[in-house]
């Protein structure tokens, strides 16, 4: 039984992750500068700080349309038993409706909205494709992951608000206010939303021990995995809180660059850890 795993590329797993697994990462849309490019493929995170500090606006990110999506599994469809195709959180972009939509021709293609976003809807892609890798059936995999969306623990601190205050979500008052205490919001996906958690204060890289001890304290973690993602910090930075986080005895920690879609809407410096609870 062959089945393919495809997510859209809000996912943000390394590289070196999709060719092991063999996962399609389905490009979102950034535009800016006149122009409107592939997430990952036309454009890099890098391309948006750039144009963003050069003193253009902040760019704007749009979903897989319905027409990618039916040209996407037209391709698969009859290459496998069954496509799964596990999308950023429908709280977040209309990518799972397009791709519901476009399912419906195919008999074998099979849509799971991720209720999350960058390596935590990543982490649900790799738990598919290590249960396909096993042999799992196409329904007993749908099923691990309904059981699994809700596990997944998705944090992140941002340094500045200043990416925010220019997509309108949040006030430039409240974010210049926060800029000059120094304080470094937590942000928090529950239940398919975001919210703001802990702020701490002082530097960004002084504030990372506090926060990866205060999201391992008190929660029955799942050991197996977990992911520091971040968006263009000093290299020194996601290594040290590898360092912190490996402390806590997990057998594998792996770093990650967030892609645009995250880097529009948090600007640099934003760092987060993401894993699995029991």
């Amino acid at each position: 039984m062959s089945i393919k795993i495809t997510a859209t590329s809000t996912c943000d797993l390394p590289p070196q992750l999709l060719e092991r697994y063999q996962i399609d990462m389905v490009p979102l849309y950034v535009s800016f500068g006149g122009g409107t490019y592939r997430d990952g493929v036309d454009a890099a995170p890098e391309d948006i700080f750039r144009h963003v500090e050069g003193g253009g606006q902040l760019p704007t990110t749009s979903a897989v349309n319905i027409a990618d999506y039916q040209a996407l599994f037209a391709g698969l469809s009859p290459k496998y038993d069954s496509v799964l195709h596990i999308t950023i959180g429908s709280e977040f972009s209309c990518c799972y409706q397009n791709a519901l939509v476009a399912a419906e021709d195919f008999d074998n293609v099979y849509v799971v909205d991720s209720r999350n976003l960058t390596v935590g809807q990543g982490i649900l892609a790799l738990k598919a494709a290590e249960a396909a890798e096993r042999g799992d059936s196409i329904q007993d995999i749908l099923h691990m992951l309904d059981s699994l969306i809700a596990q997944v623990d998705t944090t992140f601190v941002v340094d500045k608000l200043d990416y925010l205050a220019k997509g309108g979500r949040c006030s430039s008052v409240v974010a210049l206010g926060a800029n000059l205490l120094r304080l470094k919001p937590c942000i928090v996906l529950s239940d398919g939303r975001m919210a703001v958690g802990k702020k701490y204060r002082g530097a960004f890289e002084k504030v990372l021990a506090d926060y990866v001890q205060d999201q391992l304290a008190g929660k029955n973690v799942d050991l197996d995995r977990i992911f520091v993602v971040h968006t263009r910090c000093d290299p020194a930075i996601p290594e040290e809180v590898c360092a912190m986080v490996r402390q806590s005895g997990f057998r594998e920690v792996t770093t990650a660059v967030a892609g645009c879609t995250i880097s529009c809407h948090c600007g640099p410096n934003t760092l987060g850890i993401i894993f699995l609870r029991k």
